[in-house]
């Protein structure tokens, strides 16, 4: 049912990196939802509002007929003015970028003409600018798209507990919910929401398109060569990874860490004194911030093992989340090393292609030189790690979504 429901109009309110004066892969979402949707619904308004830290901070809307990108421009109202938000455009969340993003959604609902049949809101503030338009009765149906989430998301006891307040108030009022990784529900529940006043729940986990999902024979891997993607800063672990090396360097010289992916300054400058404290430089290869998503697939699928190596940090999102990075390893058919921290290491380590670890160096780098060192095992990995991608598309991902909602 999904592949031929159609709607008349779809709103998408989410968000991005900006970088350089385009979007980069960093984003809510935006790619997979254009692209399922667009073959979808006769016209998608995308608002596109910025993080704090993007070099762009205005946000864009897109009008987008039967697939393709007819109109591009900023909301001509902008609220806080810009020179206020230039102010604040740090990275880290800013209450006045959240106002932003507030007003311009409603504007964008208030001066849209036509009704709109399915508002897919990836934050909380998003969201519920379409409730308040649902009771309007311009919108048919809200959904409530929740990438991340964490009990504890801030230090401040005041912020954390308006986070907390939103997400309830969007859990309750909205007409579905997806989310990412079963983890979040029984999280919310912990955290004091009431089971009862719970709407639909639909698990849409992270997907890929099917060009990414893509390998290589095993005799064109490159030998004892790991992968690791994603942003670099505490959360993901770049340091454990490369505190581990070092210890796996003295049984495999000549093992080579792939990073590609970028962070602040600071972080960045922490993992090159890690590598030249460890003198590491010739077993760690950098390829920055990648663009182009075939190009990782490229690196990726010639890699034999991807690294997960997350923090155990109470506050960290990745305790609920899903985990992109492990997905597009299976999917180059990368067996996978990770610690306890994402939900979806036991799901993998159950299908029998990805090992889970506690995040010491120790444990980590013993995990790898087993994994590397033991031909047999690896094969037996690599072919449940590809079992384990084959049919995780966003086709299949968002179609089942619909399906439940609609059918």
């Amino acid at each position: 049912m999904g592949k031929n429901l159609t709607f008349n109009s779809v709103v998408i309110a989410t968000f991005s990196n900006w970088k350089d004066g385009k979007r980069t892969p960093t984003n809510g979402m935006i790619e997979p939802l254009l692209s399922f949707f667009g073959k979808r619904s006769k016209e998608i308004i995308l608002i596109d509002a910025q993080h704090p830290g993007s070099d762009t901070i205005v946000p864009v809307v897109e009008t987008h007929k039967n697939g393709k990108l007819i109109q591009s421009k900023n909301p001509p109202f902008l609220f806080p003015p810009l020179f206020v938000l230039k102010k604040f455009n740090t990275l880290k969340t800013q209450p006045t970028f959240k106002i932003r993003d507030i007003t311009t959604t409603f504007e964008v609902l208030l001066f849209k003409k036509n009704k709109t049949d399915l508002f897919i809101g990836l934050e909380s503030i998003y969201t519920l600018v379409g409730i308040i338009f649902k009771k309007l009765r311009k919108i048919d149906t809200v959904v409530y798209y929740v990438s991340d989430y964490s009990p504890i998301r801030y230090e401040s006891k005041l912020f954390n507990n308006i986070y907390l307040w939103l997400d309830r108030l969007c859990v309750m009022h909205a007409d579905y919910i997806w989310d990412v990784s079963p983890a979040m529900m029984p999280a919310r529940l912990k955290a004091g929401l009431n089971p009862q006043k719970v709407k639909h729940v639909i698990q849409v986990p992270n997907a890929l398109f099917p060009f990414q999902i893509s390998y290589l024979s095993t005799n064109q891997l490159k030998s004892n060569s790991l992968l690791f993607v994603g942003t670099i800063g505490p959360e993901n672990g770049l340091d454990l990874a490369i505190e581990a090396l070092q210890i796996i360097k003295e049984k495999i010289p000549r093992v080579i860490l792939h990073v590609l992916g970028s962070g602040l300054q600071s972080e960045e400058e922490k993992v090159q004194k890690l590598i030249h404290k460890y003198h590491l430089e010739n077993n760690v290869k950098q390829y920055g911030f990648v663009f182009d998503l075939k190009k990782i697939s490229d690196i990726s699928k010639h890699c034999m093992v991807g690294l997960a190596p997350y923090r155990s940090i109470p506050s960290s999102v990745r305790w609920y989340a899903d985990a992109t990075k492990m997905r597009l390893y299976f999917a180059n058919g990368l067996p996978v090393i990770t610690t306890q921290v994402p939900p979806l290491g036991k799901e993998a380590q159950e299908k029998g292609c990805a090992l889970v670890v506690q995040d010491t160096k120790e444990e980590f780098a013993q995990a790898i030189i087993e994994m590397v060192s033991n031909k047999k095992r690896y094969e037996q990995y690599r072919k449940a790690a590809i079992q384990f991608a084959e049919k995780n598309t966003w086709e299949n991902t968002y179609g089942s979504a619909l399906k439940i909602m609609f059918s």
